[in-house]
């Protein structure tokens, strides 16, 4: 893990100490980008012009272009007494690269937005660039454009991903079948709780500046909160076992939402069977500490960005072998309804109960 999370509190919650402040205003709107993208290097073939002009060009010939786009918003998205600003522009990055890959697409640009209130220093966006830059290189997408302006409530940052893909290659959410295996990678519900951890040690601190928090207990759940990863290698692990998804979303809102999306869409019922959820060792541990249901978490707590897709019975041999994935659970008729199975073999209705931006207090 970096250091930044290990010592999340002593950089980010401490008064900040850092001896030089420089204004943004003595850059200027065109001096701060010319700062910020000096070291945004071209590596696609497809983009022919990047930052420095009216707008990007780019060239695709027979690929399909694939386009996302976020907003991620201090208060609402992220809290910056525990989130350093080089995680926060890589997690920036993330989760639009995310939106491509359950498009079974491959990330090629990204355009990165900023707004800023005037608390912001030149060098608190150097970290943010930092981050995103660092992103950029380990996804292997150019950064080609964007925008800076000034903000009253906050920082702010919106970023566009482009991908492209061959048009047989494109997964969509509506190609479920009745009879389909749902299929999801890694594990879940870690995210959810790594911001569990991150608040409660926030709210010590409020109570006692003096404290230092004991954090090698909770590495991997942090982690995976302030830096997450995402899933670009399963449209490789996928192609060369010969098999396509019939439908395909990453898991951002929590798992119980996604699965209803794709059912909504394709238009199909599904049962998920809770002992067959992946979850992690270190977070089972910290679900007990936390007097958390753990199943609970793991299918609402959002922020995973794995990937949850659907597969043909007959694809089932091809995968069943691989650590990426876990078979969790199979599509019926849409008049069956979408249900979680319990370890009991009790059937409840599933409920989206993830994370809803248009629904927090």
């Amino acid at each position: 893990m970096d250091d930044e999370i290990a010592s999340f509190l002593a950089m980010t919650m401490l008064e900040d100490k850092t001896p030089q402040r420089t204004s943004l205003s003595q850059l200027g709107e065109f001096g701060l980008i010319e700062h910020l993208t000096k070291n945004f290097d071209v590596k696609q073939p497809s983009t022919l012009k990047s930052i420095g002009d009216d707008a990007a060009v780019l060239d695709f010939k027979d690929k399909k272009v694939i386009v996302s786009t976020d907003l991620l918003i201090e208060g609402v998205h992220f809290d910056l007494s525990y989130m350093p600003l080089r995680h926060l522009g890589y997690k920036a990055v993330v989760v639009n690269v995310s939106d491509i890959c359950a498009m079974n697409a491959k990330a090629t640009q990204i355009t990165v937005s900023v707004a800023v209130s005037n608390r912001f220093p030149l060098e608190a966006l150097e970290e943010l660039f930092d981050g995103i830059t660092l992103a950029a290189k380990f996804y292997n997408v150019d950064v080609i454009g964007g925008d800076t302006t000034s903000s009253q409530k906050g920082l702010i940052i919106s970023i566009t991903a482009i991908g492209e893909a061959n048009e047989n290659e494109i997964v969509y959410r509506d190609g479920a079948n009745n009879g389909d295996l749902l299929v999801v990678s890694g594990d879940l519900g870690s995210a959810y709780m790594g911001l569990q951890i991150l608040e409660r040690e926030k709210q010590v601190f409020q109570v006692n500046p003096n404290n230092q928090p004991d954090l090698d207990a909770y590495t991997y759940l942090i982690e995976r909160q302030l830096k997450p990863e995402a899933r670009h290698d399963v449209r490789e692990l996928l192609s060369k076992l010969e098999v396509k998804p019939t439908s395909m979303i990453d898991i951002s809102d929590g798992l119980s939402s996604e699965i209803i999306h794709i059912c909504k869409q394709s238009k199909v019922g599904c049962n998920l069977y809770e002992e067959k959820i992946p979850v992690d060792p270190q977070f089972i541990n910290v679900c007990e500490e936390f007097n958390i249901d753990s199943t609970t978490v793991a299918i609402n707590g959002g922020e995973d960005y794995e990937l949850l897709f659907t597969i043909a019975l007959d694809d089932f041999d091809k995968i069943k072998a691989n650590p990426n994935f876990t078979v969790i659970g199979h599509l019926t008729q849409e008049s069956e309804g979408i249900h979680l199975i319990t370890r009991a073999n009790t059937k409840i209705p599933l409920k989206a109960r993830g994370w809803d931006a248009m629904n927090e207090e």
